[in-house]
């Protein structure tokens, strides 16, 4: 049956951008993205929560996309289905926004009390903290806006303070003095994973210690030769290590080195860290500035409470404990003391001149031997990270890092693809203290409060540390907790933890999937898994989902410095919302990363305009909403065909979305679409839309609409709309398919035998050159009875799309015949008076001899190594490219040739 009721007809040409901004709106002012559903069994996924300084790029395009086609899945499949969104206080990032739009007013952060900086950015954030959230909803994230999140939420910063109180009582949060990446431009820690290498053009500078007391290694010389490339580092030294087992220096494990601009002694120890093939074999070991020196130190029994410092918090040079650097090099930036370092060590004859020779072969002499450096940055500050000896507070990572390894080894956590099981396990089973306190002001406060004669007291409150500290004056931690460590509580903390009774904690933990960029498995993911485990005694999610990134089209990491960055929302002003979530589920292939290519956004825009052009036509043939969730009764093999069609691509979209192949199901309901129903099934029934017909058109054009709609959520709710009167019934929450029909074997062989017939027929017109237009007649010598009878069925179908006025059951008559394949059936088609039969055979030889030339030129390019090796990747691709292409040309027109006999 038909709607009896159509609604409005649809404009004549797809506009994305008024129908993206009225149904967004519909959808979240009806509240549809979470519809009162509280029987129904729970789907819940956590939104990774986007800094709230940040603006859509292409990267969350990719993510949210990915989450957004699973979470409308599941609600059309009946579930409760929960997106938790929100957004992440980001402790650097947004004191750095906030304090540079002071600077722009001659203004900075330290005018003003804690307090007083912490309400300039509640205000920043209450006025320009949005942004993000407004772009996500053009992407169309059908998330529940109505409990939208935020870190520093009152009853989130609730659920912090517990965890940290909690971890402290267990001893696995704890204060020591270690070594730590040190931002000097925003003065405060950051962590291993903030941190980025880069290759910077050094020197590696050659240096004598001399040994103390007249003390001489076995050949007689006075000094041992240690070799840097941080010379400044040395007003800090405390060793020279040497291996314990290197014949040149075993003599003199225990002597001391008398440094010769702080004149301080020090020991010559043995430790397995000097390795005897590299250089002199012997290190200066500054245990408080280097991280490999400060294990060295700890095993030659030097505590870290007793490394010495030299830099302030701003990387310029400080007094040490011992008060032994020169007054001039007090207050000097790091880099400025390096020259200066290296200057007094080669005025005091202690440089050991790096030597080349020139094009005559004299010797040139150089204070250092230029090296390549792998030099650490801050992510943000944008310096050089300086280790630095500072007491923080720590997480003991590795105990909680055990019951996360066991759960995806065990399977209650499933991580998808099983390929970066190998990289979690790495990481979590080599796992370092973790270090979660930042120096800034905006953040959770550490809640710790210290006492005159040093003792620490933790509590949830200022009151409950007074009363464990009895009459002592307590002064609060400057300090506040890493953005990670709040961020780890997402998946239990939003559904309303610490109160364990909470009925969205009740049904909704552990969540069912995160979507994750395999960039933060360890920044968010392992942290998430290791305190969900840990206080809620359950996973925090079952399947973990990493995602590739998104790249420029020719494969690079997409930069602002490389000017290849793509703006997705630019690309939803060209082609909609739509085309670009299908081309990022299209092209999401279980982690690999993402080429960008606008000509394929642009194709998806064009798959929309397809689908809006076919229902235009069904609707001005009479065609509407259909009636009924199951599939109509059929009685031809068209109408049998298309709803067989129906259930496969169900069943193959389903199981793709159980498999996380967004890929996969992207194509499967493409195809569908764009081949089975536009170019196929309404062809095939033009002209013949009896009562059947229109109920079967309609109700395939309803299963479409649901079954895309996770992937183009907009014009599919705009075409069910315009398709027939729904009453209260947006797509949006319409219900999954659900045909209750079989596949009829028969039907389908016939239809598919129509296909080959039309499909090849029209594909071997235009190689030869033949009009479209043009009527044949065919021949079939002893068909079989099968054949016999689909053609005796569909003589008007064959007639219209085949083109063909008959198809004589005998033997064809002599003479140059065009050769057409159909299931058994071999049809043969005469070409007199038809084409120039020779001039056609000249014109493919030709043609086939010219490809076959060029394929043979690429293939040669191609396997020589030094092509493939020295050429730009692009012209190596290009290359590539066109040999498939040549190769499939030589193919093509071999097969023509062929029919032509």
């Amino acid at each position: 049956m038909t709607d009896q009721n159509p609604a409005p007809a649809l404009d004549k040409t797809f506009d994305p951008a008024p129908i993206e901004a009225k149904w967004y709106s519909h959808w979240e002012d009806n509240g549809l993205f979470r519809p009162e559903r509280p029987d129904a069994q729970p789907f819940t996924i956590v939104n990774p929560p986007p800094n709230v300084t940040g603006s859509l790029h292409i990267g969350h395009a990719l993510d949210n996309t990915l989450q957004d086609i699973v979470i409308r899945y599941e609600r059309l499949r009946g579930k409760d289905a929960l997106w938790v969104v929100g957004t992440d206080h980001a402790g650097i990032a947004t004191q750095m926004v906030v304090e540079r739009q002071m600077e722009a007013k001659q203004d900075k952060r330290t005018n003003y009390s804690r307090e007083a900086f912490v309400d300039k950015v509640w205000e920043w954030k209450h006025e320009s903290g949005g942004t993000i959230t407004r772009q996500l909803r053009r992407l169309g994230c059908s998330m529940d806006w109505s409990r939208e999140q935020f870190t520093m939420d009152p009853h989130f910063t609730r659920a912090v303070v517990k965890v940290f109180v909690d971890l402290y009582n267990q001893g696995l949060i704890y204060r020591d003095k270690r070594l730590v990446n040190w931002d000097p431009k925003l003065k405060t820690a950051i962590s291993d994973l903030e941190v980025e290498t880069r290759e910077l053009q050094g020197g590696f500078w050659h240096f004598k210690y001399p040994l103390a007391d007249g003390v001489t290694l076995a050949n007689g010389q006075d000094y041992i030769e240690v070799a840097t490339t941080r010379p400044e580092t040395m007003l800090a030294d405390m060793a020279v290590a040497v291996h314990p087992e290197d014949e040149r220096y075993k003599a003199v494990i225990g002597k001391e080195i008398l440094q010769p601009i702080t004149g301080r002694r020090f020991k010559v120890v043995g430790d397995e860290h000097a390795d005897p093939q590299l250089g002199s074999g012997a290190v200066k070991i500054t245990p408080g500035h280097d991280f490999n020196d400060f294990e060295v130190g700890k095993r030659a029994g030097i505590k870290p409470v007793d490394m010495l410092n030299m830099f302030d918090a701003e990387a310029n040079v400080v007094q040490t404990a011992d008060g032994l650097i020169p007054e001039k090099y007090l207050g000097m930036e790091r880099f400025a003391a390096r020259d200066a370092v290296v200057a007094e060590m080669k005025e005091l004859g202690f440089l050991i001149p790096h030597v080349t020779r020139d094009k005559e072969g004299n010797e040139v002499l150089h204070d250092a031997e230029p090296r390549t450096i792998q030099t650490p940055f801050g992510d943000r500050g944008g310096v050089v990270i300086e280790p630095w000896l500072t007491d923080q507070w720590y997480v003991d990572a590795e105990t909680l890092a055990q019951p996360p390894l066991e759960a995806v080894r065990s399977g209650k956590i499933e991580i998808v693809p099983k390929t970066w099981e190998k990289t979690f396990f790495n990481w979590m089973e080599n796992i370092q203290p973790w270090c979660v306190s930042r120096q800034l002001w905006w953040g959770h406060r550490i809640p710790a409060w210290y006492a005159e004669d040093g003792e620490v007291y933790v509590a949830e409150t200022e009151e409950e540390a007074q009363a464990l500290a009895g009459n002592k004056k307590l002064t609060r931690d400057e300090d506040v907790l890493d953005t990670w460590f709040s961020s780890a509580l997402w998946p239990f903390a939003t559904l309303g933890w610490p109160d364990e009774d909470a009925p969205l904690l009740k049904k909704h933990y552990p969540n069912d999937l995160l979507v994750s960029g395999f960039d933060i498995l360890f920044f968010w993911d392992a942290r998430m898994a290791m305190q969900g485990i840990h206080f809620m005694k359950e996973v925090p999610w079952k399947r973990l989902y990493l995602h590739g990134l998104v790249r420029a089209a020719d494969g690079q990491k997409m930069s602002k410095s490389k000017g290849n960055v793509v703006d997705p929302l630019g690309l939803i002003d060209k082609y909609g919302a739509d085309a670009l979530r299908f081309f990022m589920s299209a092209m999401e292939s279980q982690g690999r990363d993402v080429k960008m290519d606008e000509k394929r956004v642009e194709g998806y825009r064009n798959f929309a305009t397809k689908l809006w052009n076919a229902a235009r036509f069904c609707q001005s043939n009479g065609i509407g909403a259909s009636t009924s969730v199951e599939a109509p009764a059929a009685t031809t093999a068209v109408n049998k065909w298309i709803i067989g069609e129906v259930v496969e691509t169900l069943a193959e979209l389903d199981k793709a979305m159980a498999e996380l192949r967004f890929d996969a199901a992207a194509n499967t309901i493409y195809h569908f679409v764009w081949d089975q129903f536009c170019d196929w099934y309404i062809e095939l029934v033009k002209g013949n839309f009896d009562a059947e017909t229109k109920a079967v058109a309609g109700w395939v054009l309803d299963q479409i609409l649901v079954m895309l709609h996770p992937f183009m959520p907009f014009v599919t709710e705009e075409l069910w709309s315009k398709m027939g009167e729904r009453g209260n019934y947006p797509l949006i929450t319409a219900k999954w398919p659900a045909p209750n029909a079989a596949v009829d074997g028969a039907a389908k062989a016939e239809v598919e035998w129509l296909i080959a017939l039309i499909g090849n027929l029209r594909g071997a017109k235009a190689e030869l050159g033949i009009a479209p237009g043009a009527r044949l007649t065919a021949y079939l010598a002893d068909p079989s009875e099968a054949t016999r009878a689909i053609v005796g069925r569909n003589g008007a179908a064959i007639d219209r799309l085949a083109r063909l006025d008959a198809i004589h059951f005998e033997a064809a008559p002599a003479g140059a015949l065009l050769q057409v394949g159909a299931g058994d059936a071999m049809l043969a088609i005469p070409l007199e008076g038809v084409i120039d039969i020779a001039a056609e055979k000249a014109r493919l030889e030709k043609a086939l001899a010219a490809s076959q030339k060029e394929a043979k030129s690429l293939e040669g390019r191609l396997s020589n190594p030094k092509f493939v090796e020295k050429a730009k990747p692009e012209a190596v691709e290009k290359a590539r490219g066109d040999h498939a292409h040549h190769t499939a040309e030589a193919e093509r027109l071999a097969a023509a040739l062929a029919r032509l006999g």
